[in-house]
């Protein structure tokens, strides 16, 4: 692995210094980026405007969490209804709490600029071909090293991936554990991403369940290395009896799968959102009792801005991603008012609109 610092020019969205003062108290922050050509298919994700763009969609994520704005990155992620990404809310808290973030680069399809730590991945296949992560041994391997040599008391894990729900569900399905997962779309495609892995595990030679003890074969054949990056991350830093925090829904939930077939019984977290926990389709309660996770459900309160920037949350869209269950969570449990948050992603999403299109006007000149 290695360590890329890529510059970006001053920081418009400054973290408050006071927010500094309990930043070495406070867990670290891990988010693990990648791309999986299986979110071209059509309906399978609503994590960017079209197919062009939804691929910088994990490295723009990377550039807001570590600058408040896209630097490299063509455009502000946004869903085809305008929904903004996830990462204005995980920024929004990290302004307001000041926590320390480490990105990893688990095979991004476009550059970043924001400072990444990258594993030994490239970007997914599609999982209806036979092997779409062959390298997954590798990358795995790779982040347990980096997990078992983070120096922290706690670790928050966070994901960002196009067609990362499809993914999961592949592995869930070969694990033999609950066939159920989230959408980032209002009313989840799951009978579109059922067939979809139907004919993965037809193109792998699998069955439902062959994979169970094997968390290596099953992110081969069905996974993503964003997976890969995520489990064998946690694993590392389980092995030295840090505490874990998987930050998201039913993909961090597939990436705590893959951790109970790797043999680690340690106590283990998921922290998600409401949106994503009144979501009858995902199932997260039963998924993370039946994976023996501990579950934090947290509730931010968008309902009370009557915002473009929240609307969507509350409409069901963009559930969760770019671990902001994790980063609410962490909000709750600080001495920051849920409502200060809310005002900080306004100022975040309005910081994003001027930079999107100052950017505009220079094209246009």
């Amino acid at each position: 692995m290695s360590e890329h610092d890529s510059a970006s020019g001053g920081d418009r969205g400054t973290i408050p210094p006071g927010a500094q003062a309990g930043a070495d108290r406070a867990p670290a922050f891990v988010l693990v980026a990648g791309n999986t050509e299986t979110a071209r298919i059509e309906g399978i994700s609503a994590a960017g405007a079209d197919s062009e763009l939804l691929v910088h969609t994990p490295s723009a994520d990377l550039e807001i969490l570590a600058y408040g704005r896209p630097v490299l990155s063509p455009t502000v992620p946004v869903a085809p209804s305008g929904c903004p990404t996830p990462a204005v809310v995980t920024r929004a808290a990290r302004e307001s709490l000041g926590f320390e973030t480490v990105a990893i680069d688990s095979g991004l399809a476009r550059p970043t600029g924001a400072p990444t730590v990258a594993l030994e991945g490239e970007p997914g296949g599609d999982i209806r071909d036979p092997e779409p992560v062959p390298n997954a041994a590798a990358i795995y391997e790779a982040a347990r090293a980096f997990g078992w040599a983070l120096p922290r008391e706690a670790v928050v894990i966070g994901e960002t991936i196009p067609g990362g729900t499809t993914t999961a569900l592949g592995v869930l399905t070969v694990l033999g554990e609950r066939e159920t997962v989230s959408s980032s779309l209002p009313d989840n495609p799951l009978s579109l991403k059922r067939e979809v892995v139907e004919e993965a595990l037809a193109a792998s030679g699998l069955s439902a369940g062959e994979a169970a003890g094997d968390p290596i074969r099953a992110i081969e054949t069905v996974g993503d290395p964003v997976l890969a990056a995520v489990s064998g991350l946690t694993v590392g830093v389980s092995m030295t009896g840090t505490e874990v925090t998987l930050a998201g829904g039913t993909q961090m939930a597939a990436a705590g799968a893959l951790v109970r077939h790797a043999g680690i019984e340690a106590p283990l977290a998921l922290a998600t959102t409401t949106f994503l926990a009144e979501d009858g389709s995902s199932s997260i309660g039963a998924l993370v009792t039946d994976l023996d996770l501990d579950l934090t459900i947290t509730d931010p309160g968008f309902e009370e801005s009557e915002h473009p920037a929240t609307s969507a949350y509350t409409a069901g869209e963009a559930k969760e991603g770019v671990g902001m269950g994790g980063a609410l969570a962490l909000v709750e449990r600080s001495a920051v008012p849920m409502a200060d948050l809310r005002e900080r992603l306004l100022i975040v999403y309005e910081r994003l609109l001027d930079e999107q299109q100052a950017q505009r006007e220079v094209i246009g000149r």
